[in-house]
Protein backbone atom coordinates (compact mmCIF):
# COMPACT_ATOMS: atom_id res chain seq x y z
CA UNK A 1 0.00 0.00 0.00
CA UNK A 2 2.46 2.26 -0.84
CA UNK A 3 2.21 5.26 -2.68
CA UNK A 4 2.98 9.05 -2.82
CA UNK A 5 1.11 10.72 -0.52
CA UNK A 6 0.84 14.49 -0.69
CA UNK A 7 -2.24 15.23 1.80
CA UNK A 8 -2.57 14.17 5.33
CA UNK A 9 -4.63 14.70 8.04
CA UNK A 10 -4.24 14.90 12.08
CA UNK A 11 -6.51 14.35 14.90
CA UNK A 12 -6.25 14.05 18.49
CA UNK A 13 -9.21 11.95 20.26
CA UNK A 14 -9.74 10.23 23.46
CA UNK A 15 -8.58 11.91 27.09
CA UNK A 16 -6.14 15.07 26.64
CA UNK A 17 -2.83 14.98 27.19
CA UNK A 18 -0.39 17.75 28.14
CA UNK A 19 2.23 17.23 24.72
CA UNK A 20 -0.33 17.06 22.46
CA UNK A 21 -0.08 20.36 20.72
CA UNK A 22 3.71 19.28 20.55
CA UNK A 23 2.66 16.65 18.39
CA UNK A 24 -0.18 18.22 16.08
CA UNK A 25 2.66 21.12 15.73
CA UNK A 26 5.74 18.99 14.78
CA UNK A 27 2.94 17.14 12.38
CA UNK A 28 2.09 20.38 10.68
CA UNK A 29 5.22 21.94 9.85
CA UNK A 30 6.93 18.34 9.18
CA UNK A 31 4.18 18.13 6.26
CA UNK A 32 4.23 21.40 5.02
CA UNK A 33 8.07 21.48 5.08
CA UNK A 34 8.03 18.10 2.36
CA UNK A 35 5.44 20.13 0.73
CA UNK A 36 2.34 18.38 1.78
CA UNK A 37 -1.30 19.50 2.64
CA UNK A 38 -2.13 19.38 6.19
CA UNK A 39 -5.50 19.33 7.55
CA UNK A 40 -6.77 19.31 10.74
CA UNK A 41 -9.52 17.62 12.35
CA UNK A 42 -11.39 18.98 14.96
CA UNK A 43 -12.86 16.59 18.11
CA UNK A 44 -11.55 13.57 16.69
CA UNK A 45 -13.85 11.34 15.06
CA UNK A 46 -16.69 13.54 15.56
CA UNK A 47 -15.11 16.03 13.58
CA UNK A 48 -14.28 13.32 10.71
CA UNK A 49 -18.27 12.29 10.57
CA UNK A 50 -18.86 15.80 10.67
CA UNK A 51 -16.59 17.17 8.61
CA UNK A 52 -15.11 19.46 10.38
CA UNK A 53 -12.50 19.28 8.58
CA UNK A 54 -9.82 22.46 7.43
CA UNK A 55 -6.33 23.18 6.26
CA UNK A 56 -3.82 24.04 8.24
CA UNK A 57 -0.66 26.29 7.76
CA UNK A 58 2.50 27.03 9.76
CA UNK A 59 1.03 29.61 11.41
CA UNK A 60 -1.94 27.68 12.71
CA UNK A 61 0.37 25.96 15.15
CA UNK A 62 2.56 29.30 16.10
CA UNK A 63 2.69 29.37 19.54
CA UNK A 64 0.99 26.28 21.44
CA UNK A 65 3.73 24.05 21.94
CA UNK A 66 3.69 25.01 25.86
CA UNK A 67 -0.34 24.65 26.00
CA UNK A 68 -1.75 22.25 27.31
CA UNK A 69 -4.84 20.31 26.34
CA UNK A 70 -5.52 19.83 22.54
CA UNK A 71 -5.80 22.80 19.61
CA UNK A 72 -7.75 20.07 17.83
CA UNK A 73 -10.36 19.30 20.95
CA UNK A 74 -11.60 15.95 21.82
CA UNK A 75 -15.04 14.28 21.77
CA UNK A 76 -16.95 11.34 21.43
CA UNK A 77 -18.74 9.56 18.63
CA UNK A 78 -20.32 6.56 18.88
CA UNK A 79 -21.67 7.36 15.41
CA UNK A 80 -18.13 6.61 14.15
CA UNK A 81 -18.00 3.21 15.65
CA UNK A 82 -20.72 1.91 13.06
CA UNK A 83 -20.06 0.81 9.59
CA UNK A 84 -21.89 3.65 8.48
CA UNK A 85 -20.41 6.42 10.53
CA UNK A 86 -16.95 5.24 9.28
CA UNK A 87 -18.14 5.21 5.79
CA UNK A 88 -19.59 8.35 6.31
CA UNK A 89 -16.14 9.74 7.40
CA UNK A 90 -14.18 7.99 4.82
CA UNK A 91 -16.04 9.74 2.50
CA UNK A 92 -15.30 13.26 4.01
CA UNK A 93 -11.90 12.69 3.82
CA UNK A 94 -12.24 11.76 0.30
CA UNK A 95 -14.11 14.87 -0.65
CA UNK A 96 -10.98 16.78 0.55
CA UNK A 97 -8.22 14.33 -1.09
CA UNK A 98 -6.78 13.43 2.16
CA UNK A 99 -4.98 10.45 1.55
CA UNK A 100 -3.75 9.64 5.34
CA UNK A 101 -4.20 10.21 9.00
CA UNK A 102 -2.11 10.80 11.93
CA UNK A 103 -3.66 9.77 15.48
CA UNK A 104 -2.79 11.26 18.42
CA UNK A 105 -4.03 9.24 21.04
CA UNK A 106 -4.66 6.05 23.18
CA UNK A 107 -5.71 2.42 22.80
CA UNK A 108 -9.72 3.61 21.92
CA UNK A 109 -8.16 6.42 19.38
CA UNK A 110 -5.82 3.68 18.22
CA UNK A 111 -8.80 0.68 17.76
CA UNK A 112 -11.11 3.55 15.46
CA UNK A 113 -7.86 4.06 13.30
CA UNK A 114 -7.15 0.84 12.52
CA UNK A 115 -10.86 -0.29 11.65
CA UNK A 116 -10.33 3.11 9.42
CA UNK A 117 -7.51 1.76 7.91
CA UNK A 118 -8.23 -2.18 7.40
CA UNK A 119 -11.71 -1.44 6.02
CA UNK A 120 -10.63 1.25 3.55
CA UNK A 121 -7.05 0.28 2.88
CA UNK A 122 -6.85 3.67 4.06
CA UNK A 123 -2.68 4.83 5.61
CA UNK A 124 -3.43 5.45 9.76
CA UNK A 125 -0.10 6.41 11.85
CA UNK A 126 -0.76 6.52 15.68
CA UNK A 127 0.97 8.77 18.26
CA UNK A 128 1.05 7.58 21.69
CA UNK A 129 -1.22 10.58 23.48
CA UNK A 130 -2.24 9.35 26.90
CA UNK A 131 -1.44 9.94 30.47
CA UNK A 132 -1.88 6.10 31.41
CA UNK A 133 1.50 5.03 29.24
CA UNK A 134 -0.54 1.74 29.01
CA UNK A 135 0.23 1.11 24.93
CA UNK A 136 2.60 -1.43 24.21
CA UNK A 137 5.86 -0.76 22.09
CA UNK A 138 7.34 2.78 23.77
CA UNK A 139 8.89 3.70 27.07
CA UNK A 140 6.66 6.61 26.90
CA UNK A 141 3.49 8.06 26.13
CA UNK A 142 2.80 11.76 25.44
CA UNK A 143 1.52 13.50 28.70
CA UNK A 144 2.62 10.77 31.18
CA UNK A 145 5.75 12.88 32.74
CA UNK A 146 3.52 16.19 33.14
CA UNK A 147 0.58 14.06 34.65
CA UNK A 148 3.44 12.23 37.08
CA UNK A 149 4.74 15.44 38.08
CA UNK A 150 1.38 16.91 38.59
CA UNK A 151 0.64 14.32 41.00
CA UNK A 152 3.84 14.48 43.03
CA UNK A 153 3.66 18.12 43.19
CA UNK A 154 -0.11 17.54 44.63
CA UNK A 155 0.97 14.48 46.54
CA UNK A 156 4.14 16.67 48.55
CA UNK A 157 2.08 19.47 49.79
CA UNK A 158 -0.78 16.81 50.93
CA UNK A 159 2.19 15.15 52.89
CA UNK A 160 2.70 18.49 54.19
CA UNK A 161 -0.53 18.67 56.07
CA UNK A 162 -0.63 14.98 57.17
CA UNK A 163 2.45 15.67 58.86
CA UNK A 164 1.22 18.73 60.47
CA UNK A 165 -1.63 16.44 61.94
CA UNK A 166 -0.54 13.19 61.80
CA UNK A 167 -2.65 11.68 59.57
CA UNK A 168 -3.30 9.39 56.91
CA UNK A 169 -3.87 10.17 53.32
CA UNK A 170 -5.17 8.17 50.95
CA UNK A 171 -4.34 9.77 47.33
CA UNK A 172 -6.20 8.53 44.33
CA UNK A 173 -4.73 9.30 41.07
CA UNK A 174 -5.78 8.56 36.96
CA UNK A 175 -4.87 5.03 35.70
CA UNK A 176 -8.42 2.77 35.05
CA UNK A 177 -6.58 -0.04 33.62
CA UNK A 178 -2.62 0.76 34.15
CA UNK A 179 -1.25 2.17 37.17
CA UNK A 180 2.04 3.98 36.23
CA UNK A 181 1.11 7.13 37.38
CA UNK A 182 0.63 5.84 40.97
CA UNK A 183 3.60 3.33 40.55
CA UNK A 184 5.32 6.31 39.60
CA UNK A 185 4.26 9.19 41.87
CA UNK A 186 3.92 6.83 44.74
CA UNK A 187 7.78 6.30 44.54
CA UNK A 188 8.44 9.27 44.53
CA UNK A 189 6.87 10.73 47.18
CA UNK A 190 7.36 7.95 49.45
CA UNK A 191 4.50 5.91 49.61
CA UNK A 192 3.70 3.42 52.21
CA UNK A 193 1.72 1.57 49.65
CA UNK A 194 1.04 1.64 46.49
CA UNK A 195 -2.17 -0.16 45.44
CA UNK A 196 -2.51 -0.32 40.90
CA UNK A 197 -4.62 -2.48 39.05
CA UNK A 198 -2.03 -5.37 38.05
CA UNK A 199 -1.17 -6.34 41.24
CA UNK A 200 -3.80 -7.78 43.54
CA UNK A 201 -4.53 -5.75 46.51
CA UNK A 202 -4.30 -7.46 49.58
CA UNK A 203 -6.54 -5.46 51.93
CA UNK A 204 -5.50 -7.58 55.02
CA UNK A 205 -1.00 -6.97 54.19
CA UNK A 206 -2.37 -2.76 54.04
CA UNK A 207 -4.01 -3.37 57.19
CA UNK A 208 -1.21 -4.74 58.92
CA UNK A 209 1.26 -2.46 57.87
CA UNK A 210 -0.32 0.29 59.08
CA UNK A 211 -0.95 -1.22 62.37
CA UNK A 212 2.87 -1.83 62.46
CA UNK A 213 3.64 1.09 61.74
CA UNK A 214 1.03 2.24 64.03
CA UNK A 215 2.75 0.22 67.11
CA UNK A 216 6.26 2.44 65.91
CA UNK A 217 5.10 5.78 66.59
CA UNK A 218 4.95 6.25 62.74
CA UNK A 219 1.42 8.79 62.20
CA UNK A 220 2.22 10.27 58.53
CA UNK A 221 1.76 7.28 56.14
CA UNK A 222 0.37 7.82 52.50
CA UNK A 223 -1.18 5.48 50.24
CA UNK A 224 -1.42 6.10 46.89
CA UNK A 225 -4.22 4.73 44.69
CA UNK A 226 -4.88 3.75 41.10
CA UNK A 227 -8.24 4.41 40.04
CA UNK A 228 -8.56 1.28 38.55
CA UNK A 229 -7.26 -0.84 41.60
CA UNK A 230 -9.34 -3.53 41.71
CA UNK A 231 -10.57 -3.45 45.20
CA UNK A 232 -12.47 -0.24 44.17
CA UNK A 233 -9.91 2.97 44.42
CA UNK A 234 -9.30 5.41 47.61
CA UNK A 235 -12.71 5.48 49.16
CA UNK A 236 -13.11 1.97 49.09
CA UNK A 237 -9.50 1.91 50.22
CA UNK A 238 -10.81 4.59 53.61
CA UNK A 239 -14.29 2.77 54.27
CA UNK A 240 -12.30 -0.15 55.13
CA UNK A 241 -8.79 1.09 57.14
CA UNK A 242 -11.69 3.18 59.31
CA UNK A 243 -13.27 0.32 59.99
CA UNK A 244 -10.20 -1.92 61.23
CA UNK A 245 -8.44 1.16 62.26
CA UNK A 246 -10.99 3.56 63.52
CA UNK A 247 -8.15 5.55 65.98
CA UNK A 248 -6.07 6.44 62.81
CA UNK A 249 -6.94 9.86 61.51
CA UNK A 250 -7.66 8.91 57.57
CA UNK A 251 -8.33 11.28 54.68
CA UNK A 252 -9.20 10.86 51.15
CA UNK A 253 -7.96 13.06 48.18
CA UNK A 254 -8.72 12.38 45.01
CA UNK A 255 -6.85 14.37 42.16
CA UNK A 256 -8.77 13.84 39.09
CA UNK A 257 -8.50 15.95 36.17
CA UNK A 258 -6.18 18.09 37.51
CA UNK A 259 -3.62 15.55 35.99
CA UNK A 260 -4.72 16.46 32.34
CA UNK A 261 -4.41 20.02 32.44
CA UNK A 262 -0.99 22.41 32.67
CA UNK A 263 2.03 22.85 30.46
CA UNK A 264 3.79 20.27 29.30
CA UNK A 265 7.19 18.97 30.44
CA UNK A 266 9.99 19.16 28.57
CA UNK A 267 9.91 15.61 28.40
CA UNK A 268 6.82 15.32 26.81
CA UNK A 269 7.70 18.44 24.43
CA UNK A 270 10.44 16.65 23.15
CA UNK A 271 8.39 13.42 22.96
CA UNK A 272 5.92 14.59 20.97
CA UNK A 273 7.86 16.53 18.40
CA UNK A 274 9.97 13.59 17.68
CA UNK A 275 7.25 10.88 17.16
CA UNK A 276 5.37 13.57 15.53
CA UNK A 277 8.19 14.25 12.68
CA UNK A 278 9.02 10.87 12.47
CA UNK A 279 5.25 9.81 11.86
CA UNK A 280 5.07 11.97 8.88
CA UNK A 281 8.61 10.87 7.58
CA UNK A 282 7.24 6.99 8.02
CA UNK A 283 3.85 8.22 6.02
CA UNK A 284 6.99 9.49 3.28
CA UNK A 285 8.41 6.05 3.10
CA UNK A 286 5.43 4.12 2.79
CA UNK A 287 5.34 2.74 6.64
CA UNK A 288 1.64 2.59 7.36
CA UNK A 289 -0.59 1.16 10.37
CA UNK A 290 1.65 1.56 12.98
CA UNK A 291 2.45 3.65 16.01
CA UNK A 292 5.60 5.65 16.55
CA UNK A 293 7.33 5.18 19.69
CA UNK A 294 10.54 5.54 21.16
CA UNK A 295 12.27 2.77 23.13
CA UNK A 296 15.67 2.94 24.64
CA UNK A 297 15.82 6.33 23.27
CA UNK A 298 15.34 4.84 19.57
CA UNK A 299 12.67 5.52 17.04
CA UNK A 300 10.18 2.47 17.00
CA UNK A 301 7.29 1.44 14.84
CA UNK A 302 4.55 -1.05 16.26
CA UNK A 303 1.56 -2.35 14.66
CA UNK A 304 -1.09 -0.78 15.52
CA UNK A 305 -3.21 -3.69 16.85
CA UNK A 306 -0.28 -5.33 18.47
CA UNK A 307 0.00 -1.89 20.18
CA UNK A 308 -3.73 -2.09 21.16
CA UNK A 309 -3.09 -5.05 22.53
CA UNK A 310 -0.28 -5.83 24.31
CA UNK A 311 0.92 -4.64 27.62
CA UNK A 312 3.96 -4.43 29.39
CA UNK A 313 4.11 -5.93 32.68
CA UNK A 314 4.97 -3.94 36.03
CA UNK A 315 8.18 -4.55 37.17
CA UNK A 316 7.59 -6.65 40.56
CA UNK A 317 10.92 -5.17 41.89
CA UNK A 318 9.82 -1.78 41.97
CA UNK A 319 7.05 -2.78 44.28
CA UNK A 320 9.01 -5.18 46.39
CA UNK A 321 11.41 -1.72 46.75
CA UNK A 322 8.13 0.40 47.88
CA UNK A 323 8.38 -2.14 50.83
CA UNK A 324 11.68 -1.44 52.13
CA UNK A 325 11.95 1.60 51.15
CA UNK A 326 8.51 2.82 53.25
CA UNK A 327 9.46 0.50 56.55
Amino acid sequence: MHKNISKIAVLTSGGDAPGMNAAIRSVVRTGIYYGMDVYGINRGYHGMVNDDIFLMESKSVANIIQRGGTILKSARCMEFFTPEGRQKAYGNLQKHGIEGLIVIGGDGSFTGGLKLSTEFNFPVIGLPGTIDKDLFGSDYTIGFDTAVNTAIDAIDKIRDTADAHDRLFIVEVMGRHAGYLALYSGIATGAENILIPESQTNIEDVIASLSEKEKRKKLVNLIVVAEGDEFGGALEVAKVVKERLPQMDTRVSILGHIQRGGAPTCIDRILASRVGFHAVESMIQGRYNVMVGIKNDEITYTPLEIAIREKDKINEEWLRMVKILSS
